[in-house]
């Protein structure tokens, strides 16, 4: 059985800025901002929601399935894909598009600047989950606003569970599309800020959410997560990473953990540490798919972390 991944494939060109943007925002001057950031460093990297996704739980050897559309320029990400062995069956070109864009600019503090053009992820509709066979959980992540209506709409009737993570397209969404999802989802996941978004755009607080779902999960950067799930706070405390490179795609790692142990029916606690294990890994790389670690080495990060053993195979 396949985890279906609804998400974006996107090229990211990230950028990092040798100082604090803090240092060069007047706050009395925010409704005129013109500033400029000089940035020493750039690359060009895989990633998107759905990709980075995938490509995380494809080293826990966890069947992902990526449902996406993509532009005419997509040939060397799927070259990628190809070469890392994620399934390209429910991927989709739409003539006379490009590919979702990302532009990141990090400072280092790791705050992060980004500007995105969504280009064929705007046209995710034109995929059905319903055309996708021997899928047992599915994620519907950050898409085009249609497609994720739909695909949220399309698991729920066809009764496969799903994460609902709206991420950075949170604010597509009013409070009662959004208690919409939830509503339909079996699982909720946000980080810190979009957790606070998400309460004020509801009206909700996050103990009223949680009993919505089976769990709601809520990370918080380098301070670990929370798991809320039946009635009790289970606090996962972040994993010391081998170095800090870049926090690009550190959530869609931790959200992999987070599948794979959702399929393997493990309790919130192993689960939870094993997703932030993945996020550990992923943060001592740049960008999002660029971080090796097979099953062996990710259980033995894990027991050295928690002093307890973990069988991915």
């Amino acid at each position: 059985m396949h985890t279906l991944i609804c998400g974006s494939l996107a090229y990211d060109t990230i950028m990092v800025f040798e100082d604090r943007f803090k240092n060069h925002i007047l706050p009395e001057k925010i409704h005129i901002l013109n500033v400029a950031f000089l940035v020493q460093e750039m690359r060009r990297e895989f990633g998107g929601t759905a990709g980075n996704i995938a490509y995380n739980l494809q080293l826990l050897d966890g069947k992902p399935l990526i449902m996406a559309t993509v532009g005419d320029d997509f040939t060397s990400y799927a070259d990628w894909m190809k070469s890392n062995n994620l399934n390209p069956a429910h991927v989709r070109t739409i003539t006379g598009n490009f590919t979702s864009q990302a532009f990141i600019t990090t400072d280092l503090d790791d705050n992060q600047i980004t500007a995105f053009h969504p280009g064929a992820m705007n046209h995710s509709h034109a995929n059905s989950v319903n055309d996708a066979k021997d899928v047992s959980l599915a994620i519907i992540a950050p898409d085009g606003r249609n497609g994720m209506f739909q695909h949220a709409r399309e698991c729920f009737e066809a009764g496969i569970p799903y994460l609902f993570d709206p991420g950075q397209g949170l604010p597509m969404f009013n409070g009662e599309e959004l208690l919409h999802f939830i509503e339909m989802a079996d699982f909720l996941t946000v980080n810190d800020y979009e957790a606070q978004l998400l309460q004020d755009k509801t009206g909700l607080n996050l103990e009223a959410l949680a009993k919505k779902v089976k769990a709601l999960i809520v990370t918080l950067g380098a301070n670990g997560s929370v798991i809320h799930a039946d009635g009790q706070r289970i606090e996962i405390p972040c994993v010391e990473a081998t170095e800090i490179i870049d926090p690009t795609g550190c959530g869609d790692a931790y959200r992999a953990g987070l599948l794979f142990g959702i399929v393997r029916g493990w309790d919130w606690l192993m689960t939870g540490r094993l997703a932030s294990v993945m996020g550990s890994i992923k943060i001592a790389s740049r960008g999002g798919q660029n971080h090796q670690a097979g099953c062996r080495e990710i259980e033995q990060r894990y027991a050295a972390a928690y002093g307890s053993p973990i069988k991915l195979s």
